[in-house]
Formats: structure tokens, sequence, C-alpha cells
């Protein structure tokens, strides 16, 4: 029993310390609810006062964009209403010449018809004095006809035939002293335009260029070079692509062959060779090699000294290097690079004496000779080859109509292919640019003379000035004065057409009546 009592006190005892330990509990979970609904409430405040205050912040916003929007719409109206001002005083002031316009042609239009009603009493008495005149003329008609013994149509043509003849012979000599003049004149501003540029460029008589004769230092260097059974000049010529002959002279070799590169190339293996003293095939193919390398250095070096001698830009690395190739070609014993750079100075000195672009005349010029660089690999005519090449290069088409026409295969579109014309003539022509041989001499001065004994009426011809002048006597009895200059004409355009010759050509037509008789 007391066991059991005090088993019932501490049941009690825990009973109430549970109780107690709830309260505790019940009353903590109270205050952290209230301490949690405190924080709520004030969060709650802080976040309604920032949203009043951004609303205020806003609302200031709206208001100054509406004051700036409205500012700005005012400045609008504004600034149209000045224009419409502006355009409604012009339309008054339009309107009021319109109506001075319309008084004047007001009064312009009395005028015309009180000058209408003149005309026509002008008109009546004219017509009344018209036919006065016509009866006037009928009698004068009829007392002539029978003065003359002819009819009207009889003196009519009389008449005609002999103002047929007069007008024949003036217009002859009128068109002859225009042409005369004009002839005169334009000569004389070329030659001042042509003379100008000439003494504002200098250069050297004659322009470098490279010999195919390699000179031995003795006859015993001819076997070596030919080699046992031949094979080093075997080798160099296949290494080459060139043709070395050997002949009788003594210690002399020519190199043949229609490339000037690779001509230029086997000059410097072979002198190299020479010098070395070691001359086998594997020498021979490791020297031109070496060669071919600072040929192709040389190239490329010579085409850029180009551009950059004259500052062009956007020049294709094809034409770079086409233009570094004519270095090593020459024509007539002219260098042709030498020859592109006189023709684009002289072509831009040209273009500037007549207002025109110096930079497309310096360039076409530069470029004109382009296709003579691949002319021993493609078939044509170098200006046509030149053209082709500039226009897949992306040149532009007034400078490849320029390259092409200059020799006139094709017609020339624009004064750029003409002043490429005048400069590659003046550079080819001037004293001492070129070496002609005398075989082509002579034939050029036998060909003068052949097309001018061509014509009838030439009863003799020469060839003079070096071939710059042909001189004609023609038959006094069968050519009269007029057909004296036609002839002149005729030959001179023959000439241009069948030949080609630097400069020009002087035609000099005489005719000369002699009359002679012997008193004896």
């Amino acid at each position: 029993m007391i066991e059991i009592g005090l088993l019932i006190k501490l049941l009690l005892g825990a009973l109430g310390a549970a109780v107690v330990l709830l309260f505790i509990y019940a009353r903590n979970r109270l205050r952290l609810a209230n301490c949690m609904l405190d924080q709520a409430q004030e969060h709650l405040k802080n976040t309604k006062r920032d949203i009043d205050a951004e609303k205020r912040e806003s609302l200031l916003k709206i208001k100054d964009e509406i004051y700036r929007k409205r500012n700005e719409f005012e400045l609008e109206v504004k600034r149209d209403r000045l224009e419409l001002d502006r355009l409604q005083s012009k339309l008054n002031s339009k309107y009021e010449h319109f109506e001075k316009r319309e008084q004047m042609l007001d009064e312009l239009r009395r005028e015309l018809q009180q000058k209408e009603r003149a005309i026509s009493r002008t008109e009546d008495i004219i017509r009344i004095s018209e036919q006065k005149v016509k009866n006037l003329y009928n009698e004068l008609t009829c007392k002539l006809e029978r003065t003359s013994n002819m009819s009207r149509d009889e003196a009519k043509q009389a008449l005609f035939e002999t103002l047929e003849a007069e007008v024949k012979l003036a217009s002859q000599k009128w068109i002859q002293k225009v042409e005369t003049e004009a002839n005169q004149t334009a000569k004389e501003k070329a030659i001042e335009i042509i003379a100008t540029s000439m003494q504002r460029y200098a250069s050297e008589q004659v322009a470098p260029y490279a010999s195919s004769v390699i000179h031995l230092p003795n006859e015993e260097m001819k076997g070596r070079i030919i080699g046992k059974e031949g094979r080093n000049i075997k080798a160099l010529e296949m290494a080459t692509g060139v043709e070395f002959i050997i002949g009788e002279a003594p210690e002399i070799i020519t190199i043949s062959g229609f490339n000037p590169v690779r001509r230029e190339v086997a000059r410097r293996a072979l002198e190299r060779l020479i010098a070395d003293g070691r001359i086998n095939p594997s020498r021979i193919e490791e020297t031109v090699q070496q060669c071919e390398k600072e040929i192709e250095e040389m190239i490329q070096e010579y085409g850029k000294q180009a551009i950059l001698e004259f500052n062009l830009q956007g020049v294709n690395p094809e034409l770079i290097t086409l233009l570094g190739k004519l270095y090593f070609r020459t024509s007539y014993s002219q260098n042709v690079l030498a020859h592109s750079k006189e023709v684009a100075v002289l072509a831009r000195m040209l273009a500037e004496e007549l207002g025109l672009d110096g930079r497309i005349a310096v360039r076409a010029g530069l470029l004109h000779d382009i296709g003579k660089a691949v002319t021993a690999e493609v078939e044509g005519p170098h200006a046509t080859v030149g053209g082709d090449i500039a226009k897949r290069c992306g040149e532009d088409p007034v400078i490849v109509n320029a390259i092409s026409a200059h020799h006139d295969e094709i017609p020339v579109f624009s004064i750029y292919g003409l002043l490429i014309v005048i400069a590659d003539t003046i550079s080819a022509s001037r004293p001492g640019a070129r070496r002609e041989t005398l075989t082509a001499y002579i034939k050029r001065l036998e060909k003068l003379e052949e097309i001018a004994h061509s014509f009838e009426g030439v009863k003799k011809a020469y060839a003079l000035q070096a071939g710059r002048e042909l001189r004609i006597i023609v038959e006094e009895d069968q050519l009269n004065d007029e057909q004296s200059l036609l002839l002149a004409q005729n030959l001179a355009h023959k000439i241009e057409k069948e030949m080609s010759f630097p400069g020009q050509i002087k035609v000099n037509v005489i005719r000369e009546k002699r009359s002679i008789e012997y008193a004896r």
C-alpha cells in the first residue's frame, strides 16, 4: 500500500511537472507569435512607406517627363508655325509675282494684237506689191527671151552650170584655207603641249639593256662548256630552256631564246660557272636554280619599285610581276620597263597640261606594254594581250582600252587612250631611244617610195631626212593644185595604214609648171 501511494504521488508529481512545462511552452509560443506579429506589422509599415515613396518619385518623374514633352511639343509647334509663316510669306510673294506676270502678259497680248493688225495691213500692201512685181517680172522675162534668143529653162540651166563651177572652186579654196588654219593652230597647240611635257622630263639617251653574248676568257673554255660528248652544253640548255650557239667566232658564245627572263638566267648562270671554273651537270643545275631564284627576286623588286615610284594603289600582284619581267625585255634595244616608266611620266604631264586626271594617265602609261612580258608564251599582239591581262586583273575599263588600243588594234574610246599613243610615240622616237638596223632602215625608205609610186600622176618620189619626209614631184599636166592636195592626203592615209614608224612623216607634194623656149 505504501508503494502504491508512493507511485501515485510520483505520477501526480510528474503530471504536475508536465502541466507546468506545457504552460511554459505555450506561453513562450504565444510570446514568439506576438513578436513575429509585431515584426510583420513593422515590415508592412516599411513596405507601405517604400511604396508610397516610390509612388511619389514616379509621379514626380512622370510630371517632369510630361513637362519636358510639353515643352518639346510647344517648341515643335512654334517651329512649325514659323515654317508655316515663312511658307505663307513665300507663297504670298509668288502670288504677287504671278499677278505681276499676268498683268505683263495681258499688256503683251494687247501689244501683239496691235502688231498682228499692223502686220495684216502690211501683208495686204505686200501682196499688192508682189502682184505688181510679178507682172513686171513676166514682162522683163519675155523681153530677155526675145533679146537673148534663149528660153527661160535654157537660161536657168546655163546660170546653174556657171554657179556650180564657181561654187565648187570657191568651196575647195575655202575648205583648203580652213583646213590649213585648223591644222596650223592644232599643230602649234600640240607642239606647245608636247614640248612643255618633254622639257619637264629628262632621261638617259639610251636605256640600259642586257646583251645575249658571253665573252670567254680563252678559247679553251669553249671545250669545258661543251663537256664530254656535249653533256655540259646539253645540261645547260635543258636547265635554262634556251639555246647556246657556239660558232667560229673566237671566245664568244651567243644565247638564243624567245623568253628574255630565261636568257638572263642563262647568261648569269654561264658567267657564274665560268668564274667558278667547276662546270659539270650537277653544278650547272645548282647554279641555274640559284640564278632563277635571284632573277625572281629581282623581278619582284623591279616591279615593286616601279609601283612605288609612281605611288600606285591596288595593283594586282600579277601585274607587279609582269612589270618586273619587262626589265629584261628590250624593243629595238630600248629597255621596255624604262620605256614604260617614261611613257607614264609623259602621259601624266600631257594629262595635267590638258586638265585631265594624271593618276589614270600614269597608270595606263606604266601598264601599256605589259603584254610584252608574256609574248613568248601567249600568241597575239602585245597590246591586245596586255589589255586582256589588265581586264582580268580588275583594272578600270578606261585603262584597259588605253592599253589595248595604243597600237590601233581596237578603237580608242577615251582621251586617255590618245594620250598613251602620243606618249608612246614620243618615248620611242626621241633621239637615242632606239636603235634600228641598216636593213630595216633601207626597207622603210623603199616602202615609202613604193607607196608614193602606186598613185597616178607621180613623176618622182624621194624619202628624205631618214624617212621623216617624203618629197613627191607630180606630173603638172595630169594633176592640178586641188588634186595635188588630195594626193598628199591620200598618201598620208595610206602610209599610216600600211607602215609602222616612230614620230611622223611629212608628205611634201610639189607641182611645178615650166615653160621653156629657145631663141635662135
